[in-house]
């Protein structure tokens, strides 16, 4: 019996069924690759331990609902950096803008608004978070002005704000720690006190499920207005029913974690509830901090995909001469790329000088590394012109895992760094493979 002519099917009929799958329902290759590799992370590290210490303490709720709030500094930062990296520069200042701008917030809150306004004013961490995203926000723009209007090189200009700003740091205070902050302040850090609670958590998240069918609806019926190729309806209602499990299984996670027995006693004590004699369960939900990383991972996935700025943004990436001669005015877009750069790292301050309740010269060492490497693992090119703010957010999560993993099963600060400098070396690799399979 003679085999079928091959070329005769269509390219849906000749790929595989991944290829299929894959195709109706529009998922990225890359993400889950990065989904596989997170998975690989945590398991090897819990049967690790398990191994090594005698108990398996990685894929539990205490360690993954930290490991979420340690995840939020860097991947606020690392949202921007896709931008930056886009458009085909670089920021080796993010860390050094961190500890600065913390620190321009400490001192602010501890040193000068109580002789104005009196300790334990109500404005006085609203006053000072501004003073952090301004001091952010222009030092990020003063480093897109040297970029885009004297023509220096970004990697100059980031590297030597790497060391000025650092060194400003240190000056600021000669190297004092100013601690404790503002006990508002440090509820934005997270901790029992600083999470939203079980019941709030639970209304956050059915809250994100009716916003995913809702975008799913609203996408479909967007392509039909424009008559583009619809996704098949089995494939909406899975990346649906995916979807709003992730986030349910999420809300179930950081609901499942308690406050430590000592917090509780002091709650109950304060509030006078009756403790039972097996003690009360009382959930920390998604703590602050995550819930300010999703809100920017959102705002900026808007602003990279819905508006005319994140459309000249990847359009300077893909040409920046073409993007020039059609009219953009890419030096006053570099400008604004680089404030915003900068003023998410105010942010990023924010959450963690008041995640630790102080400010030192050292916050935010190395926090670069980390940024880069977190956008870079997340599929933002070096070459320009690609990138994503939820890879960007998954690298992090990827690049806090290890670092999370090697703390607990004892390895040492040395080890650490060859790990984060080799997984960035083979995620730059990896992305220069992917490129040349897709010319």
């Amino acid at each position: 019996m003679a085999s079928p002519n091959l070329e005769h099917l269509s390219d849906d009929a000749r790929a595989g069924p991944v290829s299929r799958f894959l195709k109706a329902t529009e998922i990225d290759s890359r993400l889950l690759g990065m989904i596989g590799a997170l998975v690989l992370i945590w398991i090897g590290f819990h049967l690790y331990g398990g191994i090594v210490n005698g108990f398996a303490a990685f894929i539990t709720p205490r360690n993954l609902w930290n490991l979420s709030v340690q995840t939020s500094s860097i991947g606020i930062m690392a949202t921007g950096m896709v931008l930056v990296i886009v458009t085909r520069h670089i920021d080796l200042s993010v860390g050094s803008i961190l500890g600065f701008a913390a620190m321009m917030m400490a001192v602010t809150q501890v040193n000068i608004l109580p002789e104005f306004l009196g300790l334990g004013h109500p404005a006085i961490w609203i006053i000072a978070i501004a003073v952090g995203l301004l001091v952010g926000m222009l030092v990020g723009a003063f480093h897109g002005w040297l970029i885009a209007y004297l023509g220096i090189p970004a990697f100059i200009v980031t590297l030597g704000g790497l060391l000025v700003w650092r060194g400003a740091t240190f000056l600021t205070t000669r190297g004092e720690t100013i601690a404790p902050l503002d006990s508002t302040f440090a509820l934005l850090g997270g901790g029992p006190y600083g999470a939203v609670g079980s019941t709030w958590s639970w209304i956050l998240g059915v809250v994100a499920c009716v916003g995913i069918v809702f975008m799913l609806l609203s996408g479909r019926k967007q392509r039909k207005r424009f008559q583009f190729p619809l996704r098949p309806v089995w494939a909406d209602t899975f990346l649906g029913v995916v979807g709003c499990g992730a986030v349910l299984g999420f809300v179930m996670l950081v609901n499942s974690y308690p406050w430590p027995r000592g917090i509780v006693r002091q709650y109950a004590a304060a509030n006078n509830i009756e403790v039972p004699d097996g003690g009360l369960f009382i959930s920390h939900g998604f703590a602050i901090p995550v819930l300010i990383l999703i809100l920017v991972g959102l705002a900026m996935t808007f602003l990279t995909t819905r508006t005319r700025f994140g459309r000249y943004v990847f359009a300077i990436g893909g040409n920046p001469e073409a993007a020039e001669l059609a009219g953009i005015n890419t030096r006053w877009v570099t400008v604004k790329i680089f404030a915003l750069m900068g003023f998410l790292c105010g942010l990023s301050a924010v959450v963690a000088s008041a995640r630790l309740n102080s400010a030192s010269g050292n916050l935010g060492t190395l926090d670069e590394l980390y940024v880069i490497a977190a956008a870079v693992i997340g599929g933002t090119s070096f070459a320009g012109g690609i990138g994503t703010i939820y890879g960007a957010i998954l690298g992090a999560v990827v690049m806090q895992s290890l670092q999370a993993g090697m703390v607990l099963i004892g390895f040492d600060a040395a080890v650490q760094q060859i790990v984060v400098g080799s997984v960035l070396v083979v995620a730059v690799w990896v992305d220069t493979i992917y490129r040349k399979r897709a010319q």
